[in-house]
Parts: C-alpha cells; sequence; structure tokens
C-alpha cells in the first residue's frame, strides 16, 4: 500500500480538496478520501485529474507524421493518397523499429496526459507477407513498448483479409497486414493466454473496417472472439470518408454505420472509430447502441475527413471518447479543443458542447472522453475512485495558462486557452512515470527513436 495526498482533484463526485488517496500493492485505488490530512502521505502539489484514456493509435505512424505533407496527386490530395504515402512507409519497418518508435510515442502520450491506449494493431508480418517465427513478434513489440514506459494498454490486432471492396488483392504494404479470420483467432487467443494475469494489458480485436472485412469473414471473427473473451473490446473503422460510404452502398447493399447496427450485435463492447458520415437515422442508432463513438479530431482534420456530427450525436445521448490515430499531434487537449472548434464551424454558435445553460464545454468534453475512454479500452480506469487503477494526471495550477482558475473554469483554460503544457506529473497503475515534466526513461528511449528514424529516412 501507498498514499498520496492530492491538493485538489476531479473525482466523480465533483471537485475536492485535500484528497488522501490509497493505492494498493495492484496500482489499483483502494480509498479515497475528501477532506483529508496529509498524516505522512506522499504530498503532490497542484490539481489531479484522472488520466485521459487514448482510444485510437497506430504506434508506427508516429515516425510518418509531417512526411505527406507535399501535394502528390495533380487532382488534389484525400485520405487515399495518403495512404499510399503510409502503406509504403510500413514495408520499411522492422520488430526492432516498431518497438523503438511506440516507446516514443508512449512517452510523448503519457507527457501529455493520456494514461492508457487503445493501439489498433495491424502490422503483423515480416516485408514479404510471411508470418514471423512468433506470428504475434509484432503484436509483442508494442506491448514491450508500453511496459517500458509504464503506459497501460489495450492491444486491439486487426483483422484485415481483403485489399478493398470485391475481394481486392492486396498492395505491397498491405501484405503485411493479411491474415485469415482463423490464424487471426490463434494470434488473439495466444496474446489473450499471454497476457490474462497482466493488469497493465488487456487485448480485444479490431476488424479493421467493412471495406478490409467482408461480412463473412466478418461473422468467422466475432463468433470466434466470443469462444476467447466475452466482455472485451471490439473496434472498428468506420464511414471514415465519403468515398468509403458510397463503395459500401455498392458493394454491400448499405452504409457502413447502416451495415453494422442491422448485422451486428453492436452494443457496449464496440467502438466505431471515426463514423464522420452517418445519416441522421445512423446516428441516432450508434447513439442507442450503448457503443463509444471513437472520434480522432486532428488525424480527421489532417486527411480532410469531414466532421463529425457531434451536435445531434449529444442530443441522442451519444458516448465518445478520443484518440490521435496518426499522430500528427498527440495532446488530448488539441483533440477535444479541435472537437468543439469544427462544431462551432460548422454551426456558427459558440459552446455546442455544453450541456446547459452555464455549462461547462470543457468539463463536458473531459468527462465524456474519460468515461468513453475507459468503456471503449475495456479498463477499470477515467475515474479517481476505489477500485479503478491509479492512473492520475497532476497540473500545474500556477501556470500562467491556469492562474486563478478552480474548477471546471480550470478544465475550460486547460482546452482553450493557451498551448503549453502544464502537466507536472503523471502516475500509471500507481507509479509514478513522469516527474515535474520529465518522463523517467525519456532520454534512452529518444536516442533510440532518433537512431531508428535517422535510418527509415
Amino acid at each position: 500500500m501507498s498514499e498520496i495526498f492530492l491538493e485538489a482533484a476531479l473525482l466523480p463526485t465533483g471537485w475536492a480538496e485535500n484528497v488522501r488517496v490509497t493505492v494498493d500493492d495492484q496500482g489499483s485505488i483502494a480509498s479515497v478520501e475528501a477532506g483529508a490530512g496529509k498524516d505522512g502521505a506522499e504530498a503532490v502539489a497542484g490539481v489531479a485529474l484522472p488520466g485521459m484514456p487514448n482510444l485510437h493509435s497506430h504506434a508506427f505512424q508516429r515516425a510518418a507524421a509531417g512526411l505527406t505533407e507535399s501535394r502528390h496527386s495533380t487532382n488534389g490530395d484525400s485520405f487515399w493518397t495518403w495512404r499510399e504515402v503510409v502503406h509504403g512507409f510500413v514495408t520499411k519497418i522492422t520488430p526492432d523499429d516498431v518497438e523503438a518508435i511506440a516507446a516514443q510515442l508512449y512517452v510523448e502520450m503519457l507527457k501529455a496526459g493520456y494514461t492508457a491506449v487503445g493501439e489498433f494493431h495491424y502490422v503483423h508480418h515480416n516485408r514479404d507477407g510471411s508470418p514471423y517465427a512468433d506470428p504475434a513478434e509484432m503484436s509483442e513489440r508494442v506491448v514491450a513498448a508500453a511496459k517500458r514506459t509504464g503506459l497501460g494498454i489495450s492491444l486491439l490486432p486487426v483483422l484485415y483479409t481483403v485489399g478493398g471492396y470485391g475481394g481486392a488483392e492486396p498492395n505491397l504494404g498491405q501484405l503485411r497486414y493479411m491474415m485469415t479470420p482463423d490464424a487471426f483467432l490463434d494470434l488473439v487467443g495466444a496474446l489473450h493466454q499471454r497476457h490474462a494475469d497482466d493488469r497493465q494489458v488487456r487485448v480485444g480485436i479490431a476488424p479493421h473496417s467493412i471495406r478490409q472485412v467482408p461480412p463473412d469473414h466478418l461473422a468467422v471473427c466475432l463468433d470466434g472472439f466470443q469462444g476467447i473473451d466475452a466482455s472485451a473490446p471490439i473496434h472498428i473503422h468506420i464511414a471514415e470518408q465519403v468515398r468509403d460510404v458510397e463503395a459500401s452502398v455498392e458493394h454491400v447493399g448499405a452504409r457502413p454505420v447502416e451495415w453494422l447496427l442491422d448485422n451486428c450485435a453492436v452494443d457496449e463492447r464496440w467502438c466505431l472509430v471515426h463514423a464522420t458520415h452517418m445519416t441522421e437515422t445512423e446516428t441516432r442508432g450508434l447513439a442507442g447502441s450503448g457503443a463509444v463513438a471513437g472520434i480522432c479530431p486532428t488525424t480527421e482534420a489532417n486527411l480532410g475527413d469531414g466532421i463529425y456530427p457531434l451536435a445531434d450525436y449529444l442530443t441522442h445521448g451519444g458516448r465518445l471518447g478520443i484518440g490521435s490515430d496518426s499522430h500528427i499531434s498527440v495532446s488530448p487537449v488539441e483533440e477535444l479543443r479541435w472537437l468543439e472548434y469544427v462544431q462551432r464551424l460548422t454551426h456558427l454558435s459558440r459552446n455546442v458542447s455544453a450541456d446547459a445553460q452555464g455549462g461547462s464545454t470543457g468539463a463536458r468534453l473531459y468527462k465524456m472522453a474519460l468515461a468513453g475512454g475507459a468503456q471503449a479500452l475495456g479498463r477499470p480506469v477515467g475515474a479517481i475512485e476505489a477500485g479503478c487503477r491509479a492512473d492520475i494526471v497532476v497540473v500545474d495550477r500556477e501556470h500562467p495558462q491556469l492562474t486563478g482558475r478552480q474548477g471546471d473554469t480550470l478544465l475550460d483554460s486547460l482546452i482553450f486557452a493557451g498551448n503549453a503544457n502544464p502537466v507536472r506529473h503523471v502516475m500509471v497503475g500507481g507509479a509514478w512515470c513522469v516527474r515535474d515534466g520529465r518522463h523517467t526513461d525519456e532520454d534512452a528511449i529518444t536516442q533510440s527513436y532518433r537512431k531508428t528514424v535517422a535510418g527509415l529516412l
């Protein structure tokens, strides 16, 4: 057991001062007492927030961020031209590269206030498309990166069976992703068994999309996974691009979200990533399913995807979380800010996400992303309360951006009042990973990353 004393903290019951948190030997919160004394506990200056879950990550893409910002097409660039560049990049990376890139990314996440990640992991094979001696080699490398940095991870191996709609052949980059449903289930079963008793690791699945996993393959995947872990998360890319929606109508006879809701038992286990292009009926259906919308505003903006129908979704009681996806930004603050700002530009209005007159926009978005992210990752996180993992982010209340702010106004200022990072300390699973803005293993991890990227470029 260990104890920490927090000057102020955001609890499920609201804001509290002089909060004493007891952490058990497994890294979970045993008790929380507001209005308590220090009594020998470790005193931590600042304002404590629950650590933010990052529900959607492709770790290796961090090394490609910034390499796709020149025009590649005379007809204008899009998600599809960007994807060609990324598939070319993926042909080069080795297991050592993946681990080094993921470790650097996870350090950046922790320093920004993310304490858990959903790793949507689809690079499985060697560069020629052949399996490694251990089919889980690449998966274990991202787990190793999480272990080294301290970040909690929900590993989401990706099923990817065809190159595109109509059973298209894979391109050279996609060869590293391809698996049959049976081989995929073998991989997931092995990973689940290896990490069954590890509180830092949760294993779920991610059928990539309806585009890359035809309906018959998806059915085999979902049925088989029920026998492995009937409670683990299921993530899927969906309706990210207009072209993808049009192709779905052509090949499966329905829009992607429409088809999924009609043909799969979508419930609280599911996270529909992006879901950018939905009709009002689809929006209402997704909200009513209990699933989480995995919104990645900075990546969706970078790729020109479109704008999520947030106002309608919130009206129907929808759940949401945020992800950094391609990692052109690694900041929960920026994701939440973009989430609100694009709504303001669309609706020509302010505070679109606030839930009532006088309600805080920043607090509502932060709390929704905590709850939705925890649900999507299938992890007991997102709150400073007994039974949850001790994932705590402490921000500097004396930082100029936050000076004089208290309560929900502090969250509003954190999200909307500047670009500096006021995160001072980060605890994950009861262990301090970041102290005074520095990760405990930052120098060695960054040195390895620099060497890796220099080799790739």
